[in-house]
């Protein structure tokens, strides 16, 4: 496996999100409807479709782990392992907002991070983790890794 461009041409991408495998389709549902703003475009008691309305190009689904449709062998709920990163323009008040105010258990304090993010971490259902950020400029060392892609 190389880190260089495909050799061969793709598909045209008409969509990407995540699918997160959990225990309590509703109980997620609720916590990203809730807490970030996401609308439902698709509800079946095994599986929930959401989008934001202000930036439809982000999309989160939720899926019942043990559906028929995830493969034998494979239907385990998160345990853990996932971050989801919300980039805002003011963390500041999202920590507020989140923390203080809705009382989401924080599981990393908000900080300013030499690498270029101001950030905290709270826990959402199934053990996921949402690291909820603001870019910054990197400082030392850092500053230099970035390419400018």
């Amino acid at each position: 496996m190389t880190n260089g461009p495909a050799t061969t041409p793709t598909a045209p991408l008409g969509g990407f999100y995540p699918v997160l495998a959990t225990r309590d389709v509703a109980a997620s549902r609720d916590f990203y409807t809730r807490h970030f703003g996401f609308e439902t475009t698709f509800e079946a008691d095994w599986y929930v479709s959401l989008r934001r309305p202000d930036a439809p190009q982000y999309e989160l689904a939720l899926l019942d782990h043990a559906h028929p449709t995830v493969p034998e062998g494979h239907r385990a709920a998160l345990r853990g392992g996932l971050l989801l990163n919300f980039e805002v323009d003011d963390v500041d008040s999202e920590h507020r907002r989140l923390v203080t105010e809705a009382g989401l258990p924080e599981v990393l304090s908000l900080r300013t991070e030499e690498f270029g993010q101001r950030h905290f971490i709270v826990a959402a259902p199934d053990g996921v983790l949402v690291d909820v950020i603001t870019v910054v400029p990197a400082r030392g060392e850092y500053a230099a890794q970035y390419t400018g892609v």
